[in-house]
């Protein structure tokens, strides 16, 4: 996919996701605060959130498509990645803060209020309103390999989850006529808030640290060279990922009597060859060694035999 096509997806799925929360969090706080509901007024607090990770994600749609220059030759594509990782501190600081609140007012007596019925008529809205984003944010995220919308994408999902156990502890509420299980819910709220981040902050961490978490790229980079003629010992293979795009390095060997021309086209035939075989690759680095060469400080990397 062509870089401006994927940011332009990435920028569309954002506005889309700021009017949505935007409405939905305008439509819970105010019912929230008629209808006495700490958990509605919590779930409000929580799609109030999702507008800022939402901004966060058009704005870094637009930094991603910077061209490379000299003090990121790269390009910008790995903002991607460091968005998600922001996304994850402001969800869980978000479900702390929504923690403390609840339990200041359940030490108030603030949760001593039943809340009215026209907060269970919002929270399904909220539920059908949510599933529809989520399921749009993670089908666009997972097309165009999007770090950033598919962690919006399970936030989404997560507050889906959020609504339904607001609904389940207002239904409660109301039947059974005690306002504690209100705000016990508005904190259970705060709990899943908060692990959501976290889970999203340790999924990030692979991509940062330049690892990969679809190790099946390993075997069939080492099927691919031993199927180009002329390349052998495929070693010291480095794989990462640049947002949605592999950057691959990789030692071969090759017949030590041949001229640096045939071993520049052998190189030249994997490189297309991978590129065919892989579909998203930015860059490919061949380094060409003669057959039975032998260095100690090789430390790094990934061999054929490591994997097996």
């Amino acid at each position: 996919m062509h870089d401006k096509e994927r940011t332009n997806k990435i920028i569309r799925a954002s506005w889309i996701a700021v009017g949505s929360n935007a409405a939905l969090a305008v439509l819970k706080i105010s019912v929230g605060l008629i209808a006495g509901s700490l958990a509605v007024i919590g779930d409000g607090i929580d799609s109030a959130g999702d507008i800022v990770t939402s901004l966060i994600t058009l704005f870094t749609a637009r930094i991603i498509s910077k061209p490379p220059n000299l003090k990121f030759p790269y390009g910008y594509r790995k903002a991607d990645t460091v968005a998600a990782k922001a996304l994850s501190f402001i969800i869980f600081f978000a479900g702390a803060q929504l923690a403390i609140s609840t339990i200041q007012k359940i030490y108030e007596g603030g949760g001593a209020v039943i809340p009215d019925t026209i907060a269970i008529y919002v929270i399904v809205v909220s539920v059908l309103a949510k599933l529809g984003l989520s399921n749009y944010l993670l089908k666009t995220g997972r097309k165009i390999e999007s770090p950033m919308l598919i962690a919006n994408g399970k936030n989404m999902r997560n507050d889906v989850v959020i609504s339904l156990s607001v609904l389940i502890g207002l239904i409660a509420t109301i039947y059974f006529q005690i306002p504690i299980i209100d705000s016990v819910f508005a904190l259970l709220i705060s709990i899943w808030i908060m692990k959501s981040g976290f889970d999203i902050f340790m999924e990030t961490n692979v991509e940062l640290m330049d690892g990969v978490n679809d190790q099946s790229v390993y075997n069939k980079i080492f099927e691919t060279v031993n199927q180009v003629e002329g390349a052998s010992n495929p070693h010291r293979l480095r794989v990462r990922k640049l947002a949605n795009m592999y950057v691959i390095g990789i030692d071969i060997e090759v017949d030590p009597e041949l001229k640096i021309g045939e071993a520049h086209d052998i190189a030249k035939n994997l490189e297309k060859c991978l590129k065919d075989r892989l579909g998203n690759v930015y860059d490919i680095l061949v380094h060409v060694e003669p057959r039975g060469n032998y260095e100690a400080d090789e430390s790094y990397g990934i061999s054929s035999k490591d994997i097996k």
